[in-house]
């Protein structure tokens, strides 16, 4: 039995959600944009605010050259990465219709034989999930903070800012700067911080109430959100429409070489714009890959486009803008009510961030990385509408102490663009063996495309090393913590599969050593669940060793994941009559899918096998890790993967066994 769970959804066809095609493709582009473009439709808040202005550890002056220079970097990033890699050849890599790393990863090792090309492959993909962690506690944090952020430049709710006196010598004024106007600064600032803090409690704290009833405006507010960006790019292209210069590509080229490290660092900021490409990969199982194109190239890229022309041509004007050029590109009347609607697109920003975590999380168990953990589903219509407590309220605390921690959105971007550029290059490896494998490219094409989008991302990557001490740190230290509990669960997991395999009986030996000593027969059926199909559970064993009876029918269960997301209602079940009042059951679920055992039971009665599961009993092994110097994992890991397992959900509770139906039998197993 695996002791895993998946992100359950309703069943798809290959192609979409069974349920998709009965919506129209207006309806599902309009649904698209609340939730696929969240993340990548913020970033005007803070992507070219990281470019110029001062608070940056990282920014050039806006002089002309410089504007034009690393507008259009932006323009090509996201034309190059978002328009032709993701949206043209990633969203191809559907897996049954399912997008995500864990999806990529299940298509770029399809039939690859155990060796080193696989574990490698498999390594590289659980590492790009364990970014994506990363990438769900910042996301929040940063849109939250940048958009609360915009009430500094509403001087009516702080007040004026204080006046420096006249007549001060040079001791003077360096003290009014750093006494009275730092101070004026941090207050705001602890304002700022205390308001997002809020948001973000009320954000987490209303997640048990599930996607469906918390997004249900999520379609309008972000379709107000782009036509906004839209029309504030084209009221200030307008004024300054020499920003159009910036299609020109040789001037971000001119922009890197002319100004040595310091301006190829600058892309460390430049990436920012292209924060949530894998969330429309992610959420392509949500909506289909069609219906997020024609969103993304009819209605987000063009708002995007003129926006980030709009600031551009703001700073040609005004270089001082630079402070906050998205926020000043409105009029003064109407900041106040973007500095709300930014808020609200950003909490649909960080919605989207915290469902893909629930979903990434569920994959992750179901295809045994992670341990089990409490699932509730929050909708009786979608199965795909879940929430994780656990995973909510780290995500929650993780959140906040950011805010806490790095206070400004400036400081939490030198967090950011490390991890989404590694997950994007892991993507773009795994793209490779998908195009060869699936889409049957040749070696040599498949190779060409992937050093073209590899080096492209490096370059990103290698921009992005002087954040590391700023703050990219974070991001990095959250993924090798996750990669390193994916991995040692694995393998904790492997290792007492090996040693219970390793005791136990194939299934005819014992029907054949009942029959020659048979023991007393009870009426009833129990029901053993049993990691391993074929074998004997220890269960089993320790009941006949300890009580010297069987009963009448002994069904075996054995719960298999596949390497794809959903399997077929037809496929679910699979009953054999072993003879003598023995069965085997094997259930097959996608990652994607969560088992239950008293709806799989019920599909048994199709197959020959009448029995139902608040009638049964069901014995279920219950191992107590005891870490060794036998080898296997250090010792250290096996020290986590112990505690880990104590605090694992129990079996019987995660596959709606019922519970009065249930007999654990414990057993120490040594690794």
């Amino acid at each position: 039995m695996n002791d895993s769970s998946s992100h359950t959804q309703p069943l798809k066809t290959d192609d979409q959600h069974n349920g998709l095609q009965k919506l129209s493709t207006a309806t599902l582009v309009f649904a698209a944009l609340g939730v696929v473009f969240g993340d990548i439709g913020t970033s005007p808040l803070y992507a070219v605010k990281e470019c110029f202005s001062p608070e940056s550890a990282h920014s050039v002056l806006p002089d002309p050259a410089n504007i034009l220079g690393i507008t259009s970097l932006v323009l090509w990033s996201l034309i190059l990465l978002v328009c032709v890699q993701y949206l043209v050849f990633v969203l191809r890599a559907n897996n049954k219709g399912e997008g995500g790393v864990l999806s990529m990863l299940a298509l770029a090792t399809q039939n690859e034989p155990a060796g080193k090309k696989r574990h490698t492959l498999v390594l590289l993909g659980i590492f790009g999930a364990a970014l994506l962690f990363g990438d769900g506690m910042i996301t929040p944090a940063i849109s939250v903070l940048s958009a609360v952020e915009g009430l500094k430049e509403a001087p009516q709710i702080f007040g004026a800012q204080p006046v420096m006196p006249e007549g001060l010598d040079a001791a003077g004024i360096r003290l009014f700067k750093e006494v009275t106007l730092e101070g004026w600064h941090n207050q705001i600032q602890s304002v700022i911080v205390l308001i997002t803090v809020l948001i973000l409690i009320g954000l987490f704290s209303f997640q048990f109430l599930g996607t469906e009833r918390v997004g249900k405006f999520f379609g309008p507010v972000t379709s107000l959100w782009f036509l906004v960006l839209a029309v504030l790019g084209i009221t200030n292209i307008a004024a300054s429409p020499e920003i159009f210069a910036a299609f020109n590509p040789m001037l971000g080229v001119k922009f890197l070489f002319d100004g040595g490290w310091h301006h190829f660092v600058m892309l460390g900021s430049v990436v920012l714009c292209v924060t949530g490409c894998e969330a429309m990969y992610s959420d392509m199982g949500h909506f289909g890959a069609r219906p997020i194109r024609i969103g993304w190239f009819t209605i987000a890229f063009p708002a995007l486009v003129l926006n980030y022309l709009g600031q551009g041509a703001l700073l040609l004007r005004d270089p001082e803008a630079a402070v906050s050029p998205f926020f000043r590109l409105a009029p003064a009347w109407a900041l106040l009510p973007l500095v709300l609607l930014a808020t609200c697109a950003t909490v649909i920003a960080s919605q989207a961030l915290i469902t893909g975590v629930y979903s990434l999380t569920l994959s992750a168990i179901q295809m045994g990385y992670l341990p089990r953990t409490t699932i509730r589903h929050t909708s009786e219509h979608t199965r795909g509408q879940i929430y994780i407590p656990l995973a909510n309220w780290t995500l929650m605390l993780a959140c906040i102490g950011l805010v806490l921690a790095f206070r400004k959105s400036s400081n939490l971007a030198a967090a950011y663009g490390i991890a989404v550029t590694i997950t994007m290059m892991v993507t773009s490896v795994l793209i490779g063996f998908v195009a060869v494998k699936i889409w049957r490219w040749r070696w040599p094409v498949a190779l060409v495309f992937c050093i073209i989008m590899f080096s492209l991302e490096g370059m990103f990557l290698v921009a992005n090393g002087p954040k590391f001490l700023d703050g990219g740190w974070f991001s990095i230290g959250i993924a090798l913590t996750m990669f390193t509990v994916m991995t040692t669960w694995k393998t904790g997991r492997d290792l007492v599969r090996e040693k219970l395999e390793a005791s136990g009986l194939p299934h005819e030996l014992l029907i054949e050593s009942l029959n020659r000593r048979p023991p007393i027969k009870v009426p009833g059926t129990a029901i053993f669940m049993s990691s391993s199909r074929g074998r004997t559970p220890v269960a089993l064993l320790h009941n006949l060793k300890h009580n010297k009876i069987l009963h009448e029918r002994v069904v075996f269960m054995t719960l298999l994941v596949e390497d794809q997301p959903y399997v077929l209602p037809s496929k679910r079940v699979e009953v054999e009559d072993l003879g003598e009042g023995f069965w085997r059951v094997t259930g097959r679920y996608g990652f994607m899918q969560k088992p239950q055992v008293p709806r799989l039971l019920r599909r048994c009665k199709q197959h020959g096998l009448d029995v139902a599961a608040e009638k049964s009993t069901f014995f279920l092994g219950r191992e107590i890790i005891i870490p060794s110097a036998k080898p296997g994992m250090a010792r250290w890991r096996e020290h986590l993967f112990a505690f880990a397992s104590k605090i694992a959900q129990q079996p019987a509770t995660y596959f709606q066994i019922p519970i009065g139906s249930v007999i654990e039998l414990g057993q120490q197993v040594e690794i």
